[in-house]
């Protein structure tokens, strides 16, 4: 069966919210306040990490781990409770935005609800024991033998889109749940309401899980990029990952770039200490380059602490959002701009050659007559750029700053280190 992609979802944009984390007070009541900052910045989708309670059993930490399910059906009393949520998604449907929530199919919580009601459910040792066999010591694994199993699992995602109306699902490690669920799933799901389906696992190595997500990550881009900034990789190795992600199948599916998310920040570091000042250059491609950017909490502020995971560690916003300005000129012009719809097959993408091609990524998006053209230094030194690429014509304007560019006059460009300027053809 072939699954198509919601045209919405096409020119979205994906939010992460930590809830936890996201204000002192970690509910959802006190995250609506921020739902009109979100969607003036030019947010689109929000995407709630876990909001399930919590296992008792094997907890880490004083909190826990958001993805230790001891209930699917119910709403962490940490953050509040249904009609809380049911106000949520309400008001941000009112203000034009979509809901997704975090699905942890592969393994639940230590003593979730089913360990009693149906410990068949589980995959067991040979000694009859629940486990994980990915090593994490909070959760067991489901087995997916089970067809009663499958079936309590689906009626559980048709809860959340019964009763909150949610659009869509991000599905915690993806690859670990076999590939038919999936399937079985997103055609009982999209008949009561068609979904966002978005998926942790690469597109790199999980070509099958494709077939059925509308997107997924892109972890080799996210390594290669820091191996770059720490001199362990080039832009030669950096484009040459970007052209065979372009190449895999199926091309139906959309990639998500990124520079931060919940397990990047907590446990492999802020974008800051990742990328360093190469971290707004990456955050200027993710919304320009062919498929849909992702977001984590408070990089807008900008964030550049490591939040705890298990624990409380709330969001510093008194100082404001320094960086709202710079996601909103992004944000909508990747949501607006009809050569950035992702998964658009009559969108042409093209890498143009230019001088100091060692240091400078430039590329072209094209719609009909619609262009942008994005100038990447990736770089640490100050360089001169001459486009070799004498097919340029008309008049762009540079979305920071709104200089001119003509462009069958001026073929020659200076870029700081780290620079980016993104020119969008009148």
């Amino acid at each position: 069966m072939q699954f198509s992609i919601l045209p919405w979802a096409k020119q979205t944009n994906i939010y992460e919210v930590n809830l936890r984390q996201y204000t002192n007070e970690g509910t959802i009541r006190a995250f609506m306040a921020h739902l009109p900052r979100l969607k003036d910045m030019g947010v689109k989708t929000l995407w709630f990490m876990p909001i399930t309670p919590i296992s008792i059993l094997r907890r880490k930490g004083t909190l826990g781990s958001f993805y230790a399910a001891s209930n699917y059906t119910k709403i962490n009393p940490e953050f509040g409770n249904d009609y809380d949520f049911k106000e949520l998604v309400n008001a941000a449907h009112e203000l034009g935005l979509k809901v997704i929530m975090d699905w942890v199919a592969n393994h639940t919580g230590a003593d979730h609800i089913w360990t009693i009601e149906n410990p068949d459910f589980y995959l067991k040792d040979k000694n009859g024991n629940f486990f994980d066999k990915n090593g994490w010591d909070d959760v067991i694994d489901l087995d997916y033998r089970n067809i009663e199993m499958r079936e309590a699992m689906i009626g559980a995602m048709k809860y959340w889109v019964n009763t909150f109306d949610i659009d869509g699902f991000r599905c915690d490690m993806a690859m670990l749940t076999p590939v038919d669920f999936w399937k079985e799933a997103r055609i009982a799901l999209d008949s009561v309401k068609p979904l966002f389906w978005f998926a942790e696992c690469d597109q790199w190595n999980n070509p099958e899980h494709l077939e059925v997500f509308d997107a997924a990550y892109t972890w080799e881009f996210m390594k290669s990029a820091e191996g770059l900034y720490n001199r362990k990789s080039n832009l030669e190795q950096l484009i040459s990952i970007l052209r065979n992600y372009e190449q895999l199948e199926p091309k139906r599916a959309m990639k998500a770039w990124f520079t931060s998310n919940h397990d990047e920040n907590s446990w492999n570091g802020t974008e800051y200490e990742k990328y360093g000042s190469m971290a707004a250059l990456l955050a200027v491609f993710s919304c320009t380059w062919n498929g849909v950017p992702l977001l984590y909490s408070g990089q807008e502020i900008p964030n550049t602490k490591r939040l705890a995971f298990f624990d409380k560690d709330a969001l510093f916003w008194d100082g404001g959002t320094r960086l709202h300005d710079f996601y909103k000129k992004l944000l909508e012009l990747h949501s607006q701009h009809p050569a950035l719809t992702a998964s658009k097959e009559d969108v042409f993408t093209q890498i143009i050659p230019c001088t100091n091609s060692d240091k400078v990524f430039m590329f072209k998006k094209t719609f009909n007559n619609h262009e942008v053209v994005v100038m990447l230094n990736l770089s640490p030194f100050y360089v001169n750029s001459v486009v070799h690429d004498k097919s340029f014509t008309g008049s762009y304007y540079e979305l920071f700053t709104n200089k001119h560019w003509d462009a069958a006059h001026q073929d020659n460009f200076q870029l700081r280190e780290w620079d980016y300027k993104v020119w969008v053809r009148k």
